[in-house]
């Protein structure tokens, strides 16, 4: 429990309900389910209030990114965070918490946006970083990573593989898929969307291993028991035909996961998520988009002046297929990064 302000929290496992232990603890000992945080308490105006489990901020000035209006659509400008990924949402919360609970060394298994956002954050904090990737890892996204001056190790195999040898490593293991501080960090999305226009009906994202996904589900869950608004506003999910394991769920179809995945969207590559359960619980639609709307989209973005990863195109992809009210689509990357 924190005392540090008017929100107080816990964090329990979201499948049996045990409070967590200590920060060793990275899935439930009990049933092995994901934790998460569970904030107790009205939303602060403050921002950072509604973290009270954070006494100092390792900052880069993440956060606070435009809402860009075109035409009927409202676009979430997050690859204008500073590493190029709405995921500097989440490392900041997450390094900021371990470094103020003393953790020198960690590792992580990304060769993307997670592992070039910890790597960076790592870095601002003093914290060595070791990230595990795929033996065939290459370019920009890992470049990144190298320049932060984080430990980068090849792993043969499988992504599975890879997420075992960090988690094995004999440092403390940061996930950003399995560390409940990483997905909490992403509220703040939900807060500044709310923030930036009141009305907003749907937010449509790109999902992959659900944390951007959980996060946006949270901080618009406080947003709603804080009477801050009145109802939630759809979350539309997006996956590619080739990687859809929670569109296949949500809408009853079959998926067999691809042995490798070769769709143009690479940094939707969790064909088989951890956080499937939770997610599935999460969303109010699932859409998938091919190779060719995707790409479509990307050069519409393009010719807008917004350069984004074509991973982030899929949202426009999916508005495109489905009659929308009040949309925020969410541009989660940077194009820099898959140039």
């Amino acid at each position: 429990m924190s005392h540090s302000s008017s929100v107080k929290f816990i964090i329990k496992c979201t499948r049996c309900g045990k409070e967590r232990e200590n920060i060793y603890e990275i899935t439930c000992s009990r049933c092995g389910g994901p934790f998460k945080v569970e904030i107790l308490g009205d939303y602060d105006i403050e921002i950072r209030k509604n973290f009270p489990y954070i006494k100092e901020w390792i900052s880069l000035g993440e956060g606070n990114t435009p809402l860009l209006k075109i035409g009927k659509l409202h676009f979430k400008l997050d690859f204008l965070n500073p590493t190029g990924s709405y995921k500097d949402r989440g490392s900041v919360t997450l390094i900021s918490f371990l470094r103020q609970n003393g953790i020198k060394d960690i590792s992580e298994d990304s060769s993307g946006n997670a592992g070039a956002s910890i790597s960076a954050y790592s870095a601002a904090a003093g914290i060595n970083a070791t990230i595990f990737v795929p033996e065939n890892a290459k370019g920009v996204k890992l470049k990144q990573i190298e320049s932060y001056g984080a430990k980068v190790v090849k792993v043969k195999g499988n992504r599975n593989d890879v997420m075992k040898a960090a988690m094995n490593s004999g440092k403390y293991y940061a996930s950003h898929i399995l560390q409940p501080f990483f997905r909490d960090g992403i509220r703040t999305l939900a807060y500044e969307i709310v923030k930036q226009h009141k009305s907003v009906k749907e937010i449509v994202i790109p999902v992959s291993a659900g944390t951007l996904l959980l996060g946006l589900h949270e901080g618009l869950n406080h947003l709603l028991k804080s009477g801050v608004i009145e109802e939630k506003p759809k979350i539309i999910a997006v996956q590619t035909r080739q990687v859809m394991p929670l569109c296949s769920v949500i809408n009853k179809e079959p998926y067999i996961p691809p042995e490798r995945v070769t769709s143009i969207a690479d940094a939707l590559v969790s064909t088989q998520p951890v956080l499937l359960e939770e997610m599935a619980k999460a969303i109010n639609q699932c859409i998938t988009v091919d190779e060719e709307e995707i790409i479509s989209a990307w050069k519409k973005l393009a010719g807008m002046g917004l350069l984004v990863e074509y991973s982030s195109a899929t949202v426009l992809a999916a508005a495109e297929k489905i009659s929308l009210e009040d949309p925020v689509l969410v541009l989660t990357g940077s194009g820099l990064k898959t140039l």
